[in-house]
């Protein structure tokens, strides 16, 4: 993905309140070789931008004064109830060294699979993401995974799937064998109320008693 930036001068919380009011946002590049430098981005763009999942764990073509260089989306703030984005930061990456990012996990086949089809299971996915080392051009937009042979009371680690050429998990003190992605949980079973005791039936009404019957006189 490709997008263009623009070199900032004025740094400060008025400097980049002014930019905002102008439909921009702050932000800065830094990293690589390169100092640290102060940019500005179209404001609507940017926020269309964010809303592609490929933004987020893809290497980005940044079009900085005429000059093109790869980064990553390293930070972004936005406002906590507007729909403004008030700073984002980047990070100048190089194609001979290894990139650290987190890469969405993508589920597929659930449905067809025998815990789910067959024995009517609850599929849980522990992981969403998962955070991947690699060269700039090996790091993959996202990682499908196939669920479609789930059996029930299973559980998939990430030592059962295999990730893409190059591409290298970061477990940070995990194992691949202890690292669950995705487990089975058994349905839900309703147990069945007892049926309430039929009421006693009801004692007969006693019979009025007789009224006592005086002596003539």
């Amino acid at each position: 993905m490709k997008f263009v930036a623009f070199e900032r001068s004025k740094q400060g919380t008025g400097a980049s309140r002014r930019l905002r009011n102008a439909g921009k946002a702050p932000g800065i590049v830094y990293g690589g070789e390169g100092q640290p430098q102060l940019i500005e981005l179209d404001h609507n763009a940017l926020w269309q931008a964010l809303k592609k999942e490929a933004f987020h764990s893809s290497v980005l073509t940044m079009e900085l004064a005429g000059k093109e260089s790869a980064v990553l989306l390293r930070d972004v703030q936005v406002h906590p109830y507007r729909q403004q984005i008030l700073h984002v930061d980047f990070l100048r990456v190089s194609a001979t060294h290894k990139i650290h990012m987190k890469v969405p996990l993508h589920y597929q086949g659930e449905e067809e699979s025998p815990a789910v089809k067959l024995a009517k299971c609850l599929i849980n996915h522990v992981q969403t993401e998962l955070e991947v080392s690699c060269l700039p051009a090996d790091l993959p937009e996202s990682i499908t995974i196939d669920l479609s042979k789930l059996e029930q009371g299973s559980t998939l680690t990430l030592k059962d799937v295999q990730l893409p050429k190059g591409v290298e998990a970061v477990l940070r003190g995990h194992t691949a064998e202890g690292f669950v992605l995705v487990s089975v949980a058994n349905p839900t079973v309703e147990e069945a109320e007892p049926e309430a005791e039929a009421a006693p039936a009801a004692a007969p009404a006693a019979a009025p008693a007789a009224a006592p019957t005086g002596d003539k006189k």
